[in-house]
Order: C-alpha cells, then structure tokens, then sequence
C-alpha cells in the first residue's frame, strides 16, 4: 500500500503553509510596526483595539478643546486686568478731580480723559480670540458693546447673549468657561460703564456761571458732591471688576490641571493601545528567522522524501 504518500503531501503542504503564514506575519510586523493590523491577525483583540483607539480619540479632542479654551481664558484675563488699571486710572483721576483746589477747566479737562478710559473699556470688553468676541456671550459674532453718550451709561444696549458654553474635563465632567460682557462691564448696581459715565457727566458739569458770582460756589459744591457720588459708584464697580477678574483666574486654574489630567491620560492610553496593537520587532525577527529556518528544513526533509522510489516503500 503507498496510498499514505499523498496523506504525507497533505501533511507537508498543510504545515509548509503555517511556515510561510508565520513569515509573512513576522515581515508585515517588523515593515508595519504593528502585530494588529487586521482583524485576522487577533481576533481576539480587535474588540479591545476598537475601545482603546476610541478612548484615546476622545482624549486627544478633550485636549484640543481644552488647548482653545485656554487660549480663551488667557487673553479675557489679560483683558481683564488691563480693565482693572483702567478703572484704578479712572479712579485716581477722579479723585483729584473731586478735590476743592481743582478749577472748572481741570475738571473738564479730566472729564475727556475719563472719556477717553470708557471708550478703552468698551474696546476691551470687544476683546477677541480667533474672530470670536470672547465676552460676548453664545454669540459671539458681534461686539458687546458701542460708545453711545446719550445713554445713562455710556454704551449701547448689549448685542451679545448669555454665557452658558461648557468645556469638557477628562473625567467627563463639564464647566463653564466665560462670563458675558454684561456680567462683567454693566452688572446692575456695580455698573463699570456707567460708573465711568457718571464721573464724565459730573466732571462736565462745571458751574455756568464764573467765579464771583453768588450762584458759583452753590454749582461748584454741587459738582464736587456729583463727582465724590460717582467716586462711590466707581469704587463698588471695581470691586465687582477684580472678583471677575479673580473668578478668570479660578478658570485658568482649572484648565491647567484638566489640562494635565488630559496629558496623563493620554499617555496611560497611549500605552495601552500599544500593547495592544504595536509589534516586539525583536520578537518578530527571531519568529521570522525561526520560521525561515523551518521552512528550509522542511523543505529539505520533503526533497529526501519526493525522491525515494517505489521499491522503497516495498518491503
């Protein structure tokens, strides 16, 4: 009987092809880098791949987003403090202008500086970052605020919208990351804006009679007692303006450290996506080697074989 010939061929062909199988992988992973490139390489993983490369994508948009959010923050909070010299400039100026030595046209001549600090304030709260006015609430297209004298304020109604966007923390949490305009500039009864309007219209508001005249003094003291009411509101509105400027900086804070959390994440899924997916080349080498070696013995043991005669399986 020589009917077992073919079933050593079977045998042969079937292990020469889990040789060359196992080469081939060990190839692709040292050219690729990765033992998990298709879904036939470990069916068993690719569930574990699919959840660790979704992982690490969400990661990677939380930092981006947190990277523009912080980039946001940053300059509102320069903007902010240069508000709060603004109005201790303001506040400085108005001080000398409540003082009994002052005449009508020091007090007016201040009055176009203090104009000159609202019309700065306006453009501050217009602030912007990549196109987006950052203190203009939801919607951002628009500036805040206008200079608009003819208001009790000093400005135009408020164009923007309420704040109520949310960043997202690593750990899945969210909070909010700004404040609108008319929180910050134009809070009811710590009013930036019309606290500097206030000292202006009292500053301008020199007597209209001269020196001498028994009505001067009378509109002189008037003024003075207008400035120093303003001087009240003033110092209420900066400290409205420093607690924003503080919860600024209580956000910054926050972000850093979402910031950090996000990085360190990253890189514990980093980590393991790479074990999952990314190949041992040295590993591989030594399979490839071994496997090369394999087939070339089974090669060479077949060749004995194929070229024994019949006579030799007759005994």
């Amino acid at each position: 009987m020589i009917s077992g010939l073919n079933t050593v061929s079977d045998r042969f062909l079937a292990a020469l092809t889990l040789i060359t199988a196992r080469a081939d992988r060990a190839l692709r992973q040292i050219g690729s880098g990765k033992k998990l490139e298709f879904a036939s390489d470990q069916p068993s993983d690719v569930s574990r791949l699919l959840i660790a490369r979704g992982q690490l994508e969400q990661t990677l948009q939380v930092t981006t987003n947190l990277g523009r959010a912080k980039s946001e923050v940053d300059t509102a909070e320069q903007a902010l403090q240069t508000a709060v010299k603004v109005l201790e400039r303001v506040i400085t100026i108005g001080a000398q202008g409540a003082t009994a030595t002052q005449t009508p046209t020091q007090r007016t001549i201040i009055a176009v500086e203090v104009q000159a600090a609202l019309e700065q304030m306006v453009n501050i709260a217009a602030t912007t970052v990549e196109g987006r006015h950052i203190f203009s609430g939801d919607d951002y297209r628009n500036a805040p605020y206008t200079v608009d004298l003819t208001q009790p304020n000093g400005v135009s109604a408020y164009a923007g919208s309420a704040a109520t966007r949310e960043i997202m923390h690593p750990s899945g949490t969210k909070f909010t990351i700004s404040h609108s305009a008319d929180q910050i500039f134009d809070s009811p009864g710590a009013s930036v804006f019309a606290a500097i309007n206030n000292l202006r219209i009292a500053l301008q508001a020199v007597p209209t009679v001269p020196p001498g005249d028994p009505d001067y003094n009378t509109q002189y003291e008037a003024q003075t007692a207008a400035i120093s009411a303003a001087m009240v509101e003033l110092k209420k509105a900066h400290d409205h303006l420093s607690a924003e400027l503080s919860h600024y900086g209580t956000i910054q804070n926050r972000i850093e450290e979402a910031l950090e959390t996000a990085n360190k994440l990253k890189l514990r899924q980093e980590i393991e996506l790479s074990e999952i997916q990314d190949a041992d080349i040295i590993e591989a080498v030594i399979q490839l080697t071994e496997a090369q070696t394999h087939k070339e013995v089974a090669l060479a043991s077949h060749a004995r074989t194929a070229g024994r005669s019949l006579f030799d399986y007759l005994g």
